[in-house]
């Protein structure tokens, strides 16, 4: 081949989407093995693998200042972007200095920061965790008659997700005045935690018609209890939140009324492509929200296929 052929073809070579795209980003994740979070881990890979992306992940461990010095590691290897799905989300302000100082362009993904207000550079790609909590609260009214009792397992208090979702149930349910909330106690995300909180009410003589819980992980806990106390599935309707593989086969074996859908693939790909808008310098939206959606047994196959 002639030279100025060879030199052409060099150069166009040198323009292919791979080696326009051949950034690195670096992954903070609170906790691996939190089935949510799993997820979103995994829905981050393939998206880099479709961007042709490098991401170099770790794990916090639920552990803040591991976090930080993950974040404080990315930037000193002056990674292209660094995307944060926070420990706790009252303490990312250092994180959110450190990559503001360097101009390196941080995406949260899932949990939003408390502080309303973010500074240029800095996106959050979340779910507006109200909304999950009025959906949660509206079906369990209708399922109710209006009429009833109900227990709310909380996640962890830090998170602003438990306060987010639970809000939002109680604002539902305000539309409701014969359904009574008569027990209220958090269980940390965690099944088991959230299986020993409903036998403890249960021991205790609390009376409810429903429960609601921030995640499924609490909620499948709790129908677990209920069934081991001898209730039949949907004698007292269970409902949580994320509506993972888990939550999905819980619903379609009756252990769960209904779950709160929250996408982890729609969360990874908006944030890996607001990292890329930052990095190249194009206009991007700092609250960018994937919208929760109610799973029932009626619609179930149909968020069975947007897992697969």
């Amino acid at each position: 081949m002639p030279l100025r052929k060879l030199l052409c073809a060099a150069f166009v070579c040198a323009l292919t989407p791979l080696a326009m795209a051949d950034y690195r980003i670096g992954v903070s994740i609170a906790k691996v093995d939190d089935n949510f979070m799993t997820n979103v881990r995994r829905s981050l890979e393939d998206a880099g693998k479709t961007e042709q992306v490098t991401m170099q992940f770790e794990d916090a461990q639920g552990d803040v200042v591991r976090q930080l010095n993950q974040v404080q590691s990315f930037l000193a290897q002056n990674v292209d972007a660094v995307i944060v799905l926070p420990v706790d989300t009252a303490a990312t302000v250092n994180i959110t200095r450190a990559a503001t100082a360097a101009k390196i362009p941080l995406v949260y993904v899932n949990r939003r920061p408390d502080n309303p207000k973010l500074p240029e550079g800095v996106v959050a790609v979340t779910s507006e965790d109200l909304q999950a909590g009025r959906l949660q609260g509206d079906f369990i009214a209708k399922r109710l008659n209006g009429k009833g009792n109900v227990a709310l397992i909380m996640g962890e208090l830090t998170q602003n997700a438990t306060r987010g979702r639970t809000e939002g149930v109680k604002e539902a349910l305000k539309a409701y005045p014969d359904i009574k909330v008569v027990a209220e106690q958090n269980a940390d995300w965690d099944r088991s935690k959230g299986m020993d909180l409903t036998s403890n009410w249960l021991t205790a003589g609390t009376q409810f018609d429903a429960i609601i819980a921030n995640n499924d992980e609490m909620a499948i806990g709790a129908a677990m209890a209920l069934r081991q106390a001898g209730k039949s599935n949907g004698e007292v309707a269970v409902v949580g939140v994320d509506g993972l593989p888990d939550g999905q086969a819980a619903i379609k074996r009756g252990l769960l009324a209904a779950s709160v859908f929250q996408d982890p693939k729609g969360q990874a790909i908006q944030a890996l492509q607001s990292a890329l808008k930052m990095i190249r310098k194009e206009p991007v939206e700092a609250s960018i929200w994937v919208p929760y959606e109610l799973i029932t047994p009626e619609n179930l196959e149909t968020y069975q296929a947007r897992l697969k």
